[in-house]
């Protein structure tokens, strides 16, 4: 018997490398012999979290074409041609019965070869406003799954299933208790969680130091903060940890369901992924969208959850300012928390990474008819 052979791509980001993972877990637990392989790039964060999450990864050399004109940009045709090469050898090598494109520039080359050998391509689109990746293989594929109704906007018609985004059941694994002890935290005290992404968020990391005293000694919360890799040197410098016995200040979070479950409200900027988590661990939250990312989706995905009840929605602009006193308002009303997180839950769509397992098991399955 001919167990189903997945290869995903994804790259460059959580928002992306996330929902990979966890659809690879739901097609795991549908055929726990499927073999899959992931796609990746050596200098981002796939390539220590897909090995983690115990999954293969090979690698191309591909990377973003810069808008200004760079040096790095001489060599973009030379990576994208042996990307092209790489991607060959490792479609002819793996020998896949469907190709996962979950995002991220990995995924052109993979698509592009794939759909040229007419294998069958599944698109996982994150966002309200879809990748420059996604939209150019959609195309070439045969299902394309979103999070967000205006994505259907950019793909073809009868090719889009809208199902949420997939989210890691892990997240909810913890009790609060647990959770609290992770962090040495007292059981008495409210808790905020910081969260910048992989690589960290310059306006909240400014918005949590120039209100640290505040908020830890005037609200007496207990912090998490997550504060990214590329600002953690220069804050350990400036901010003095030791006078802070309840900030837990850290680059990166491995420990994400201890982290969520310990939490009373999360401030978060407003990717996908991180609102789907939102909605799928039932936390209230204060969102910051990114200002300078395409189709201003960040703005789009904060508005949605806004509109339900389950989000306070601060410009990035007013975020120094104004975040101390909506932090403080919200975690003080345990009535609006509580409303909060239901209508957090409500929104949460847990069965996403299945419902796009069994899709792409019945294409792998179609293959070999």
């Amino acid at each position: 018997m001919h167990n189903p052979r997945i290869l995903i791509a994804a790259g460059g980001t959580g928002g992306h490398v996330y929902p990979a993972i966890s659809i690879a877990d739901a097609i795991k637990g549908i055929i726990p012999d499927a073999e899959i392989l992931f796609v990746g790039t050596k200098n981002h964060m796939e390539w220590t979290a897909v090995p983690k999450a115990g999954y293969k990864i090979k690698s191309i050399w591909i990377s973003g074409f810069h808008r200004k004109l760079t040096l790095r940009n001489l060599i973009f045709p030379i990576k994208l041609l042996t990307s092209m090469f790489q991607s060959v050898n490792i479609i002819s090598g793996f020998r896949p019965d469907v190709i996962v494109s979950c995002g991220g520039y990995v995924a052109g080359p993979i698509g592009y070869i794939a759909g040229k050998r007419n294998l069958p391509i599944v698109i996982q689109e994150q966002n309200s406003y879809p990748g420059v990746t996604n939209k150019l293989l959609a195309k070439s594929a045969s299902v394309i799954f979103t999070a967000f109704k205006r994505a259907a906007d950019y793909f073809p018609e009868g090719k889009v299933k809208l199902v949420g985004n997939p989210t890691r059941a892990s997240l909810k694994s913890v009790s609060k208790t647990e959770a609290l002890k992770a962090f040495s935290f007292d059981e008495d005290g409210k808790v905020l969680l910081v969260l910048g992404g992989s690589l960290g968020a310059r306006t909240i990391n400014s918005a949590i130091q120039l209100n640290l005293k505040k908020l830890h000694d005037e609200y007496g919360l207990q912090i998490i903060w997550q504060c990214g890799k590329r600002y953690e040197e220069q804050l350990r410098s400036e901010v003095d940890e030791e006078s802070y016995k309840k900030l837990r200040l850290q680059a990166y979070l491995n420990n994400m369901p201890e982290a969520y479950a310990a939490a009373d409200v999360v401030v978060s900027r407003a990717g996908a992924s991180s609102c789907s988590e939102l909605m799928l661990t039932g936390k209230a939250s204060v969102l910051i969208p990114s200002p300078v990312v395409a189709g201003d989706h960040q703005t789009h995905n904060a508005k949605s959850m806004v509109y339900e009840g389950a989000a306070v929605l601060l410009k990035d602009a007013e975020a120094v300012e104004q975040l101390p006193d909506v932090v403080n308002k919200l975690i003080s009303d345990p009535k609006m928390l509580s409303e909060m997180s239901e209508k957090a839950l409500a929104l949460s769509k847990p069965d996403a990474a299945n419902e796009i397992a069994h899709e792409i098991l019945k294409l792998s399955k179609a293959q070999l008819n």
